[in-house]
């Protein structure tokens, strides 16, 4: 596997080549975020891990030109920055995950594992999926409800599908961090909250009948109550 890290602090960033080429995975390092970004463009790489504060360019301008030309390539932001705004900054900007500094060595190795999979097991087939008058092209990543087109982010889209893959059953705030996001839960965080209200906003609010709903203490159901 062909890593490439941008990180401006040559002792983490030697750190984490050292542990990754014990992986057998070659890693290639950026020092700062105008560099990085001209890698990610020049060269196939199949993971990205990313820091935020970066000279020249930040991690999330960077993230968002790889992003405007590369929709696929994994993302991994990995920074000191650990407040939930910053994190869903990351997401909007187009990172697939987010580990925050410090962290341990094993846990970054399993993200970029998880991260890798999920590339190598997405489909090339068209799958519409949908739920009353919403509908989900994966293939094209579009979405519509009542026929008017929705824009989602990357991370609002992946948490839409996995719920209507599951419409009509009860998905824990767990089983949420784990199918979207690769992680498990950390009970400290609000982003999935965060995140189920976003798509309210953008798929319930304007429309007629609600499709997202609560479940008090169990998580969330996706559902059309008039059917």
């Amino acid at each position: 596997m062909k890593v490439l890290v941008i990180e401006d602090e040559p002792k983490v960033a030697g750190f984490i080549k050292m542990g990754l080429e014990e992986q057998a995975w070659e890693v290639e390092i950026a020092y700062d975020g105008v560099v990085g970004l001209s890698l990610a463009l020049q060269k196939n790489f199949e993971i990205i891990v990313l820091d935020i504060n970066l000279p020249l360019m930040n991690g999330f301008e960077v993230c968002r030109q790889i992003r405007a030309v590369n929709p696929s390539v994994p993302i991994l932001m990995l920074t000191a920055l650990g407040a939930t705004d910053d994190k869903i900054l990351g997401f909007d900007n187009g990172a697939d995950d987010y580990l925050v500094k410090p962290f341990e060595f094993k846990e970054l190795v399993a993200r970029i594992k998880a991260l890798h999979k999920r590339s190598l097991d997405s489909t090339r087939h068209t799958v519409i999926l949908k739920l009353a008058d919403l509908e989900v092209n994966t293939d094209e990543k579009t979405v519509r409800r009542n026929g008017i087109k929705i824009d989602l982010t990357a991370k609002e889209f992946l948490l839409l599908a996995y719920m209507l893959r599951n419409k009509g059953k009860v998905i824990s705030r767990s089983d949420i961090a784990v199918k979207v996001w690769d992680i498990s839960f950390d009970t400290g965080t609000n982003v999935i909250d965060v995140y189920i209200n976003f798509l309210r906003k953008k798929i319930d609010r304007d429309f007629s009948p609600k499709l997202i709903h609560t479940v008090i203490g169990m998580g969330y159901i996706m559902k059309d109550e008039t059917a």
